[in-house]
């Protein structure tokens, strides 16, 4: 009903004349602006589409759009399109003025809030080529300024704003050069060699030798293989108020984190808690997201750049956790993967942040050490970073675009009981941090406890994973089934779990004090069943870890 009213209000009403009051007062034409019988001005709203949807009415006490008519995501653009800069304007009067000092069309927003939506507009019938210049009101709330940066952060665009407070329309009234300010001189982009080479820019990092600032990063590694406790412990570093000042002896630039976080919240809480605890740090600047959403789409970055805009302080840091979580579409695909990538570099040039996407690795063994998916994903990256799971976890940086690849880094999840939290049998919920570890001495190919040792696991897997004491256990009957079903015999499979059998599979990893006998008692010390546990610190935890990722 409002669109048929608002349609027949406009045809209906008379051209404008330059002597109307608030046109005088501006010092604007009309150009196409109508009139009610009772004197108002009337502006039209029209659809990306061309149709029309509401009005808004000017008079001397002030602006009202029609009732029940569509504003958001409406304009109006003065002046035809011809090669050359479109210019983007809040309000009808600063986009005449503009229109008149520039010779250029000129569109009306009508509000700050709509100024990304028309850019976008524009952007998307216009294509990547298109100059599109916004022209901010420089207004004492800053809103005018924000909305643009979103704009053309987002869109890409030039900005311009007057230098003194109020809109193009004051400044140019006031007597400010506005043609000076809306085509600029020509900067200089291009620069000679040697100029350039005269003052050497030197990387500015966040943590130093493995995340610059304003990067785009990746940090990929198979599933369970601890790639969110490792970049946690990075970031929690970052965000620490200065109480953490190196991350494995490298200085850490303090700021504030933002943690997209896509899944495994229950244990994201667990890991956050715990590392405060180990490292006694009893504030975080870092914030955290409620749930995943498609980053590489408009809503999903809004949503996200608006998010981030209510926060007190700017972020240094932006981690996605995991990359599959926040992307619409196919991470094969090398079409989605640039529209991911475009979301990331608009957020780090909205922003002045550096981007972590947290990434799964292939399935087969040659694709271990690259994430999953298109190459685009890597040609893109300033930082890659993989995590390569073990006793011994190896932090690999891949790809360092400005400096050379820093030497890696040992560590081993520790066990972190949490104060105060128990789970629903009353147990104690554990939890694991980061420590230092020691690089592995290089194996033998044939190495029979480390096979033996994989053999346990996979058993352990098989079985359900079950846990006794804290500890994982395997029952004798589970592993014997295991084994059979590996192709083992079954007299072969029962002299594996011998202790007295010196080349079986227990007696091997009981020598090597990997695990224990154990067995498991009802309430009334009968047996139930018997098995082992492993004891191994460091093995058992890397396990116990994994299980829970899995349940997450």
């Amino acid at each position: 009903m409002a669109a048929n009213t608002v349609e027949k209000i406009w045809s209906e009403a008379i051209a404008a004349s330059p002597d109307h009051p608030y046109l005088k007062r501006k010092g604007i034409e009309p150009h196409g602006a109508r009139l009610t019988g009772d004197g108002r001005l009337i502006v039209p709203l029209y659809s990306s589409g061309g149709e029309l949807k509401s009005l808004q009415y000017i008079s001397e006490v002030g602006k009202r759009y029609h009732a029940g008519g569509t504003t958001k995501t409406c304009s109006w653009m003065l002046g035809e399109i011809t090669p050359g800069p479109i210019f983007v304007a809040e309000g009808y009067a600063t986009a005449a003025t503009v229109h008149e000092v520039s010779g250029r069309p000129c569109v009306v927003a009508y509000s700050a809030n709509n100024l990304p939506i028309v850019v976008g507009q524009l952007r998307e019938a216009h294509g990547p080529a298109q100059d599109i210049v916004i022209v901010a009101d420089n207004d004492v709330s800053g809103v005018g300024r924000n909305k643009a940066d979103e704009a053309s952060a987002k869109w890409g665009g030039r900005i311009v704003m007057p230098p003194t407070e109020g809109d193009a329309n004051d400044y140019h009234k006031s007597g400010g050069d506005l043609s000076a300010l809306l085509f600029p001189p020509i900067d200089d982009w291009l620069i000679p060699a040697d100029a350039f080479s005269e003052q050497p820019a030197p990387v500015r990092w966040q943590i130093k030798g493995w995340l610059q600032s304003e990067a785009l990063a990746m940090v990929h590694g198979p599933s369970g293989s601890g790639k969110t406790f490792m970049v946690l412990d990075m970031v929690m570093a970052v965000a620490s108020k200065g109480v953490i000042a190196e991350w494995f002896g490298n200085k850490v630039r303090h700021g504030t984190v933002i943690y997209l976080a896509g899944e495994g919240h229950y244990g994201l809480r667990g890991r956050v808690a715990a590392w405060k605890q180990h490292k006694g740090v009893s504030e975080l600047d870092m914030w955290l997201s409620r749930h995943g959403l498609d980053l590489n789409t408009p809503a999903g970055y809004q949503k996200t750049s608006d998010a981030i805009r209510a926060l007190p302080n700017a972020p240094e840091i932006i981690v996605i956790d995991t990359l599959h979580r926040f992307l619409e579409g196919d991470e094969n695909s090398a079409t989605d993967a640039k529209t991911m990538l475009d979301a990331c570099s608009a957020l780090i040039q909205e922003f002045e942040c550096s981007v972590i996407l947290v990434h799964h690795t292939g399935v087969s063994s040659e694709a271990q050490h690259r994430g999953r998916g298109s190459s685009a994903w890597r040609g893109a990256l300033d930082i890659e970073i993989s995590v390569v799971p073990g006793q011994t976890i190896e932090i690999v940086q891949r790809k360092s675009r400005d400096s050379e690849e820093a030497e890696s880094v040992f560590v081993e999840l520790q066990s972190v009981p949490i104060n105060n939290w128990i789970d629903e049998d009353g147990q104690q919920v554990i939890s694991a941090v980061l420590a230092e570890g020691q690089e592995p001495v290089k194996a033998k190919k044939d190495n029979p406890l480390a096979r033996h040792q994989k053999m346990f696991e996979r058993a352990w897997w098989a079985s359900g994973a079950l846990i006794e004491d804290g500890k994982p256990y395997l029952t004798r009957t589970n592993l014997i089934a295991f084994l059979e079903g590996d192709g083992i015999s079954p007299g072969t499979a029962k002299n594996y779990t011998k202790p007295s059998y010196d080349r079986g599979l227990i007696a091997m990893l009981q020598n090597g004090e990997m695990i224990t006998g154990y067995i498991k008692l009802d309430d009334l010390d009968a047996a139930i069943s018997s098995g082992w546990v492993i004891e191994d610190n460091v093995w058992a935890s890397v396990l116990m870890i994994r299980r829970e990722d899995k349940k997450e």
